[in-house]
């Protein structure tokens, strides 16, 4: 019996087809948070980041700062 994969053709994309679909894929999914299920334990972890982020609002990177130095690793 065919998988989704082989039955809807996915095998016969180009990586950058497929990476595109998963994009796709994803996107669709995300236009509703709330129907993403959460395990207990990443529930958990969303909430003790809430918390520090409400007990520290200082405590934050500017996203200027984190993607300069990302991208001065990424030309390392």
């Amino acid at each position: 019996m065919a998988t989704p994969f082989e039955s809807f053709g996915i095998d016969r994309l180009s990586v950058a087809e497929r990476i595109v679909l998963v994009q796709q894929i994803w996107d669709s999914i995300a236009v509703d948070p709330n129907q993403v299920p959460l395990t207990e334990a990443q529930r958990h972890e969303l909430e003790r980041r809430a918390d520090d982020d409400d007990a520290n609002p200082g405590d934050v990177v500017p996203w200027e700062q984190v993607k300069a130095e990302a991208l001065a690793r990424w030309d390392r």
